[in-house]
This record gives structure tokens, C-alpha cells and sequence, in this order.
């Protein structure tokens, strides 16, 4: 699987300066005979497999299932603002929509945390459950109204990898002085086990790693990880990504503008986004597990496990941490973990009952085609 990095991070936020002088000769979004074009801004460098494809799917969707009612033009990250400004942009018009994740938003509020997902959270299938059924969309709703914004899960990447690193882990003392990338609250995790983490936007990862900036990153799994180079520097990937299973992506839209659609439009744009989450999620599925073939068996990139020890370590710490953050949030807070915690507990049982045992049973050694 021939993936070309500098492809997916020329346009990211190197370029974020130059884009600012772009952005302001930019003229508004045209209304005329009814017609409506929304920009939305992105995270993701263009192209970038998944996130930056699925973004452009969902601008395409909109546009053609509105039949041009409402278009959406895409902006990559860098070409109208950097890519960690998202939601900024949102708010002060300069864009209509955004798509990025609720892992980067936590200084907002650090209730989003958990509909991005925390350390040792929901899994994707628990965490729609929740979302679509469990009332987890309408706390989303309401937390979202706060910020003038409507938000909608767009995408998830599945169980991602846990990172990236130079060299081998395997006690939490080798965490100590190590500098990496990770969003979300997963953060403060890795923070207190003495690492000195660091939140960057993905096209500026691999020359970080490169410099020595970063000693490891975690982002999504082998596809995207691959299209980055990230194995040209790393040759070590750690599973399972316990600081995120389950992550979700989102779009953020202005809410006065989102109110002031048609409600045919807003069903479409609902719909549209319910249906992005469901195709990115099979894309990872099938792009990571082409890509892990690939990183394996032609770029000699290591597979390991987080030891026992490092996962009961990781636990702990996320476990007292989320326990801690509850005593941080207000009261619209501490209903939305309330409900997320219990909706884990919940839906844990059906997962260890079903999927887990599954898994466990086609590792037994029977006979069966390959």
C-alpha cells in the first residue's frame, strides 16, 4: 500500500500562515435564489485517508443530496485557518462548519471529553449506542447550545493504536521524560506517569518526530499513520489505544445558522452525518487492516502489545483522574458523565458477552480457511 506523506501534509498547518492571508480575500457565503454555500474547515491535511476523504464525502452528500440548495465548499487545514482553530472559526463566522474532533476542544469545556471518549471508555459500537439511543446526543445537544454551536458524530477510526514510539516500552518508568502527542484526557494520563505530552495538529507530527521535538505520537492507526511517514522515524506501534477507544469525530455548526435551514435541509444535513460515520469507520476497517500488512512486511515496523503491567498502570491513573474530573465539571457536566459511565457499565455487559467472546473464539486453533 504506496502511500505519498508529503502529499497529505502539504496543505496542513505549516501552511497556516499563509493561509490566514488567504482567508482574508475570501469573500461570504453566496445566498441567491434560495441557494446557500457553507465553508467548511477542516483538521485534517487534504487527502488524508478517512478523515480528510470522509470530510470532503460529507461536503459532496450534502451539496448533491440538496441538489445544490445548500453546497458546501472544504477547506483542509492551513488553507483557510491552522487546523487546531476549527472551532474558533466556527464561532466568529469565519466558517460555517467544522470537522474535527471534541478531543480538541477540552479547554472549552471538559465535558466534551467524553463524547470524544476517555482512557478505558466506550467502545465505537457502545459509544453510538449511547449517542443515537442512550441520550447521549441530546446532552451533546445541550452542551453544544452553550457555544452557539450544533454538533453531530461524523466519523470514528475504531480501536486506534495506542502510539508510536523510538524505542520499546514496558514499565511505566518509560514514560518518564518521554515527550508525546496525545489529545483528549488521555493527556493527564500519560502526564502523570511522567511523560510530558503535547497536543499538535497531524501534519505537524512527522517533522516533529523527525527534529526530536516528539519522542511518540499516537493519531488514528496504520492507514493514516502510514500516509504520514510516521514509520520512517518510529518503528515500534503499540495496540490497543486505551486512551481513545472508540474516538469519535464531529462537525461543529454555527447553531443560528443551522436553525435558520429548512427543516427538509436539517434532516438532510442529520442524516448526511449519520451516515459519514458509518462509511469512515468501514474505511479504517479496511484501509488499516491493508496498511498493517504493509508497515509489517515491507517497512519492518514492530506490532507489540502494551505489557500487563504498563495497562493495569495506565488504568489506575485514568481511573483516579476521571474520578477527579467529575469534582471539576458543573452541573451540566457531571449529568453528562454521570450518564457516560453508566451507559459503559450498561453496555460492557453485552459487549464482554458477545463481541469478546467471539474474538476469543476465532483465535482457537480449527481448522478454517485463511
Amino acid at each position: 500500500m504506496k502511500l505519498n506523506r508529503r502529499k497529505f501534509i502539504k496543505s496542513g498547518t505549516l501552511a497556516a500562515g499563509a493561509a490566514t492571508v488567504a482567508a482574508a480575500g475570501i469573500s461570504s457565503p453566496a445566498i441567491a435564489q434560495g441557494k446557500q454555500e457553507w465553508r467548511m474547515v477542516t483538521s485534517w491535511p487534504r487527502g488524508l485517508p478517512g478523515l480528510g476523504t470522509g470530510a470532503d464525502l460529507l461536503a459532496k452528500r450534502i451539496t448533491e443530496m440538496t441538489e445544490g440548495r445548500l453546497s458546501i465548499k472544504v477547506f483542509a487545514a492551513g488553507e483557510l485557518v491552522p487546523g487546531l482553530q476549527t472551532w474558533e472559526a466556527v464561532q466568529n463566522g469565519t466558517a460555517d462548519m467544522g470537522h474535527d474532533t471534541p478531543g480538541f476542544h477540552l479547554g472549552k469545556h471538559r465535558a466534551f471529553a467524553y463524547f470524544f471518549g476517555p482512557p478505558f471508555g466506550m467502545s465505537y459500537s457502545e459509544h453510538v449506542a449511547w449517542l443515537d439511543h442512550g441520550g447521549g446526543q441530546e446532552l451533546w445537544d445541550e452542551l453544544s447550545a452553550q457555544f452557539g454551536l450544533v454538533s453531530f458524530a461524523i466519523g470514528n477510526i475504531g480501536t486506534p493504536s495506542f502510539g508510536w514510539f523510538k524505542k520499546e516500552i514496558n514499565t511505566p518508568e518509560d514514560f518518564k521524560g518521554l515527550k508525546m502527542r496525545m489529545p483528549g484526557i488521555g493527556t493527564e494520563m500519560i502526564r502523570r506517569l511522567g511523560a510530558v505530552p503535547t497536543l499538535m495538529p497531524p501534519g505537524d507530527l512527522f517533522p516533529a518526530l523527525q527534529a526530536g521535538t516528539l519522542d511518540a505520537t499516537d493519531f488514528t492507526g496504520p492507514a493514516n499513520d502510514m500516509a504520514l511517514g510516521f514509520h520512517q522515524v518510529c518503528k515500534y506501534l503499540y495496540w490497543p489505544g486505551v486512551q481513545k477507544p472508540g474516538a469519535v469525530q464531529q462537525v461543529i455548526i454555527s447553531k443560528a445558522k443551522y436553525d435558520a435551514l429548512p427543516t427538509d435541509i436539517q434532516m438532510i444535513v442529520k442524516v448526511a452525518c449519520q451516515a459519514a460515520h458509518q462509511d469512515m469507520l468501514a474505511e479504517y476497517n479496511w484501509i488499516n487492516a491493508k496498511a498493517a500488512k504493509a508497515l509489517k512486511e515491507q517497512h519492518d515496523v514492530k506490532f507489540l502489545t502494551l505489557s500487563d503491567e504498563l495497562l493495569i498502570a495506565l488504568g489506575n491513573t485514568a481511573g483516579e483522574l476521571l474520578v477527579e474530573e467529575r469534582g471539576k465539571l458543573d452541573p451540566l457536566g457531571q449529568k453528562i458523565w454521570d450518564a457516560y459511565f453508566k451507559a459503559r457499565a450498561d453496555l460492557m455487559g453485552l459487549t464482554d458477552g458477545a463481541d469478546r467472546a467471539l474474538y476469543n473464539a476465532r483465535k482457537l486453533p480449527f481448522k478454517y480457511p485463511t
